[in-house]
């Protein structure tokens, strides 16, 4: 599953902007359901309680 979501690198400063700004629109929206669809399958969540 390997989906590709553009701006790709390498970024120039606009598109730099853009995919910063749909990753904040993404958490911002507060549906869990599409943020967890910008992580891997693999990935591992923490509490933000703890340090590594």
């Amino acid at each position: 599953m390997s989906e590709s979501r553009p701006p790709l690198p390498p970024f120039t400063r606009e598109t730099a902007i853009q995919k910063v700004r749909a990753a904040e629109n993404g958490w911002n929206g507060c549906d869990p359901e599409k943020v967890a669809l910008a992580y891997t399958p693999n990935s591992r969540w923490r509490n933000r309680a703890e340090f590594f």
